[in-house]
């Protein structure tokens, strides 16, 4: 078959467009071929269709009136019309692209999930219900999932949501990439889906020190007997990170820094007296600033020396104007362990690149956790499932599970083979359970021909 995989964007760093990349090169094994539809298309290539682009600037109008305040509009009705005027240029071109591409089958990524682009939604449900296109409509997460798209302006916006996103048609299947979303799905619209999770390809050859990363402690101020504790995600509030600062300070107790005297640390250095325990961040600042700050005062009052290297990374290496910048799996390689405090994922893409990186974790156990992997066969430090939330916005759990989970991370790092055990069965696992080969046999049944009924 002929597939298209739709989405505003395509080829650039947003989660949506690295699913659409793994899912491209999947099917292309399974004898498909596949091309991308998008409004822009970054690094790669994709047929473009302007008026899809994430940041349209009528698009971001419509944003505004539809659910901040219509401001831009003399009424409700004046608004829908833009709207649907909007969504009959992107139909004649979506129906135009169809066609002469020959399209056996169209993939919308989150266009019939989010509220954002509510043309590019009605535009597509027009265009296959007249051009009776099969589709596979992968929803990464829902517009009753933000807080964004809870307060409309007027009743027509949430008319518009409850009919389009998603459509329920009988020509379009539904796929959801985690079970609490499944069974949203299904309660609110009586639509059922399948579940795809995420995946990573394992089979690629593991990370590891060369030429150009090998100074990279040095480049963010680390020695070679520190102990480096990484926080590979971005910073924002739903990651926690604050429970990844509680943890590190209960690892710099003296009962802790004891135990690790002496011993070698797993990226090859000696915990001496002299060593630092350093807490790296090295994904982008996507908080609030009052967020950020709080985390650096928390961590100063908790004495943990926090550093923030989003500076030093780039979605690839490069060097500009004689420095260098490391791929975010450079920090993976000389970190001796991994913090994933997140109390809300739709699935958690960094937890599946620290396994394959073969780093040990400490995870607070988010809903999808729960419900999607725990039951896997992974092994990892756990902070439990209960938190609270103080005055200040900091989540909280229970400080024995942070002492608890200190030692675990103690005695894990001062044993060189239950470390390598760990990691080596979580690689295992993952590579069982979310590779590319096994989002094959997620995806064949799916796309074994071109009438989806």
């Amino acid at each position: 078959m002929k597939i298209a995989i739709a989405h505003f964007r395509v080829g650039e760093t947003d989660g949506v467009s690295l699913e659409m990349e793994k899912w491209k090169i999947v099917l292309e094994k399974l004898g498909h071929e596949v091309i991308f539809l998008a409004g822009s298309k970054g690094s790669t290539d994709a047929y473009v269709i302007d008026e899809l682009h994430y940041k349209h600037p009528l698009n971001d109008k419509f944003v505004t009136n539809a659910y901040d305040e219509l401001v831009d509009y003399e009424s409700p009705n004046q608004l829908k019309q833009a709207i649907l005027d909007f969504s009959e240029v992107i139909e004649r071109k979506l129906i135009k692209f169809i066609e002469n591409e020959d399209i056996d089958l169209l993939v919308p990524n989150n266009i019939w999930s989010l509220g954002w682009g509510l043309p590019a939604g009605i535009a597509f449900a027009e265009a296959v219900k007249k051009t009776k296109t099969p589709c596979i409509a992968h929803h990464h997460d829902f517009h009753w999932e933000r807080d964004r798209y809870q307060a409309p302006t007027d009743p027509f916006i949430t008319e518009l949501l409850t009919t389009y996103f998603p459509p329920d048609l009988p020509h379009v299947r539904h796929v959801v990439i985690n079970k609490i979303a499944q069974q949203e799905l299904h309660e609110r619209r009586g639509i059922e889906a399948t579940v795809v999770p995420n995946v990573f390809d394992f089979s690629v050859p593991s990370w590891g020190i060369d030429d150009f990363n090998q100074d990279f402690r040095e480049a963010i101020n680390v020695g070679e007997n520190d102990l480096l504790i990484l926080q590979a995600t971005r910073i924002a509030e739903r990651k926690a990170i604050e429970l990844g600062i509680d943890v590190v300070a209960e690892i710099m107790q003296p009962e802790n820094r004891d135990k690790l005297l002496n011993k070698p640390l797993p990226t090859d250095g000696i915990f001496t007296k002299d060593s630092k325990i350093v807490y790296v961040l090295a994904g982008l600042e996507e908080s609030t600033s009052d967020y950020l700050v709080g985390l650096k005062q928390k961590a100063e009052t908790r004495g943990v020396d926090l550093r923030l290297v989003n500076e030093r990374i780039e979605h690839s290496r490069e060097v500009k104007d004689g420095r260098k910048h490391y791929a975010l799996w450079d920090a993976y390689v000389h970190s001796d362990y991994v913090t994933y405090p997140s109390i809300l994922e739709g699935w958690g893409n960094q937890l599946l690149e620290a396994v394959f990186a073969k780093k040990p974790m400490v995870v607070y156990e988010y809903p999808v956790y729960g419900t999607d992997i725990k039951s896997e066969g992974f092994s990892f430090v756990s902070l439990g499932d209960t938190h609270t939330v103080t005055n200040e916005g900091f989540v909280e759990v229970d400080h024995n599970l942070i002492e608890e989970a200190a030692k675990a991370i103690v005695d894990l790092l001062t044993s060189p083979e239950a470390y390598r055990q760990v990691t080596e069965d979580n690689f295992t696992v993952a590579k069982e359970k979310y590779s590319y080969e096994a989002l094959g046999t997620y995806l064949a049944p799916l796309f074994s021909n071109a009438t989806v009924s």
